[in-house]
């Protein structure tokens, strides 16, 4: 696992290095790629970090010590960014981390945690990098197997259980214990598995998919808990996450959800469906912030994911994964819904022609509210590329026709309005055709916005020389 994990790690250092500015033209640029079709290699994973890291710094992240950092490198591949509370199977939420850490040092291990802080600190101060890792794997075996005694010694007792969730304090805190022991004591064998897939995966069919299935079945014969585990490198590292679906499909030698069901890689479709909410948990939290971070690109992964299942598996209604996914779909079309039709009131809002008397003199239009429509016209945009997955055909086509036959004839009586402005009303015009300009770009790209510029500059030569 290491060669992985320090290729992501160097990955997020590099991201983390970067001015904001830089960030915001790499989201904009990825973005731009993938909506194109370009096959980026690794695009989605640059995304998916500078998603975390912005949300990291807004959200004002909490950081561990070198001692607690090196413990949780076996861990990393497995972790995921959202509160704790969702089921993903194999996973550890990045917020569960500081709480496992603090039960391992009071409550475990206190007296072998102390010491491994004192000397990896020493270690590392002496350059020692070799003697700190040597040190941390020592640690982790005595932390999974004292995590095995403590569950075997709560189970079935209410009393013990009870304690035992209050002293973890996380969201799912028995699950949490589960998966660090089983990664811990799985360390090894997935560090094989890992060095055995290369570090992009671009498609998983074929002579790749067998080979893959193969290192995964041997593994599992010694270890069966480790399976969910593999599943989860594998997917790490596929330009299309959703694709371990066909290492449940090749198990079953057919793809209808029953047969699948049945297979011990049940478990990818579970991982796939866990992984599908994720994202549109994370979709929800960027529109009820109204500044998401790369939403096109995510938009990307949520359409294709839902689209992987639909191809890959048959699902009847009554299954209950064809209703999970139908229940997800519906979510996702909610959720799109208010944002799209929101569009057309916002832009007229800003761009309904003005009497004089209503307009205050020298005043202009909110640029923050401007650029917050501007933005959302684009992300209606990016709902058109994936409408048919998303069950938004309709209500995207009607929205987009009905904000460009306004902004087309709109738009004229704007600059008409421009033209005859008074020294009052003159900067308040000028910033509706401003709107104008820039949101016409968004609606009919830039060569339409250039012919605007113009016609708005000859507009305002008008308006000088009438009043001169």
């Amino acid at each position: 696992m290491s060669d992985g994990v320090t290729t992501v790690e160097r990955l997020r250092q590099f991201l983390r290095g970067l001015k904001p500015e830089a960030r915001s033209l790499l989201i904009a640029e990825l973005e731009r790629g993938l909506l194109r079709g370009d096959d980026v290699a690794g695009a989605d994973l640059i995304l998916q970090e500078l998603r975390r890291i912005i949300r990291d710094q807004r959200e004002g992240a909490p950081r561990v010590g070198n001692s607690a950092r090196l413990f949780f490198m076996p861990v990393e591949p497995f972790i995921v960014d959202d509160d704790g509370a969702h089921k993903h199977p194999g996973r550890l939420a990045r917020t569960a981390l500081e709480p496992l850490w603090t039960w391992l040092k009071r409550d475990l291990l206190p007296d072998e945690a102390k010491q491994l802080g004192d000397e990896v600190a020493e270690a590392l101060l002496a350059s020692d990098e070799s003697r700190a890792t040597q040190l941390t794997l020592a640690f982790q075996d005595r932390a999974w197997q004292a995590i095995e005694r403590t569950l075997e010694g709560a189970a079935g007792s209410e009393p013990m259980t009870r304690r035992l969730k209050s002293q973890i304090a996380t969201r799912k805190p028995v699950e949490d214990a589960r998966a660090l022991m089983h990664i811990l004591r799985s360390r090894d064998s997935l560090d094989v598995l890992d060095k055995n897939l290369p570090v992009h995966i671009a498609d998983l069919s074929g002579d790749r998919l067998a080979r893959t299935k193969e290192w995964i079945d041997t593994a599992a014969a010694h270890n069966v808990d480790i399976r969910v585990y593999a599943l989860l490198l594998v997917m790490n590292k596929l330009a299309a996450p959703w694709q371990i679906i066909r290492l449940a499909t090749r198990a079953a030698g057919s793809d209808t959800a029953t047969r699948v069901g049945g297979t011990a890689y049940a478990v990818a479709v579970d991982i796939v469906l866990a992984e599908l909410e994720r994202l549109v948990g994370e979709l929800k939290a960027d529109l009820q912030r109204g500044n998401g971070v790369a939403v096109g690109a995510l938009l990307k992964v949520i359409h294709d994911c839902v689209r992987g299942l639909r191809t890959e598996l048959e699902l009847p209604a009554d299954h209950p994964w064809g209703r999970q996914l139908a229940a997800l779909r519906g979510q996702i079309s909610d959720l799109l819904k208010s944002e799209i039709e929101a569009m057309p009131g916002r832009v007229r809002r800003l761009l309904r022609p003005r009497p004089s008397t209503e307009i205050r003199a020298n005043s202009t239009l909110d640029p923050s509210e401007v650029a917050e429509t501007e933005a959302l016209i684009e992300f209606v945009g990016h709902c058109r590329h994936f409408a048919g997955e998303l069950a938004l055909n309709e209500i995207t086509q009607r929205t987009f026709t009905d904000v460009q036959q306004y902004l087309d004839s709109g738009t004229r009586t704007l600059l008409d309005g421009l033209r005859h402005a008074g020294e009052a009303d003159r900067a308040f015009r000028q910033s509706q055709v401003d709107a104008a300009i820039r949101f016409s770009g968004k609606m009919f790209g830039k060569d339409y916005a250039g012919m605007l510029t113009k016609a708005a500059g000859l507009a305002s030569v008008t308006d000088r020389k009438r009043a001169s």
